[in-house]
Order: structure tokens, then C-alpha cells, then sequence
């Protein structure tokens, strides 16, 4: 009978028990983006743009968007300019994208640097 009594008492102690908490990994940190060596054009409107860079070498306008070229001795970027949805202007710049004059990939900081110092 006295082992009947102790049941309880260990399913009692059982519940009280606490459960071994998992071992966390450590977290990895991510990386930090590096700031950019060259200014932020994205948002600048045409006028902004070329109080930055100067003239562009092509300017094509296609249907609601425009697209300035701009040429240095080590890259070309293009900068493309759409109005916000429902107005007609300010155009700003949406999208940038540099190359090489070989149509490789390039760095756009570099480039933005590259076309401010010619």
C-alpha cells in the first residue's frame, strides 16, 4: 500500500521538474554594408543630378522615364529618372546602373567618384 502513496509523489516531483533548456548556438553577426565612398544619388531630381555631374553624354527620353548617361575614363552610369506616381515631375532619379566602356559590371561608388573628379 505505501508503494501506491509514493506514486503521486513522483508524478507530483515530476511535474515541479524543469526541462534543460536547449544550448543556443552563439549568433553569427551579420556583415555591415560599407558605406558608400561616393554620394547618394538616388532620389535627386534632373537639375540636382546635373549640379553633381555636370552634363551628361546622352540624355534619351522614353515614354514617362529618362535616362542620363554619364561617362568617365573608367566607366559609364546610368542614371534613370521616373516621375512620382500621379504627378508629372519632379523627375528623380529611381535606378543606377554602372559598367565598364567592356559593358562589365562595375562599382557604382567608384564610378560616382571616377565622373566627380573629371
Amino acid at each position: 500500500m505505501r508503494h501506491l502513496l509514493l506514486i503521486p509523489g513522483f508524478a507530483l516531483l515530476a511535474a515541479c521538474a524543469t526541462r534543460p533548456q536547449p544550448i543556443q548556438p552563439p549568433q553569427q553577426q551579420l556583415p555591415q554594408p560599407a558605406p558608400h565612398s561616393g554620394p547618394a544619388i538616388i532620389g535627386l531630381t534632373n537639375q540636382e543630378l546635373v549640379q553633381r555631374l555636370g552634363s551628361p553624354a546622352l540624355q534619351i527620353r522614353e515614354g514617362n522615364s529618362l535616362k542620363l548617361q554619364y561617362r568617365s575614363r573608367i566607366c559609364v552610369l546610368d542614371a534613370y529618372l521616373y516621375p512620382p506616381p500621379g504627378h508629372a515631375a519632379p523627375y528623380r532619379v529611381t535606378y543606377v546602373d554602372a559598367r565598364t566602356r567592356a559593358m562589365a559590371p562595375f562599382d557604382q561608388a567608384t564610378c560616382l567618384a571616377s565622373l566627380q573628379g573629371a
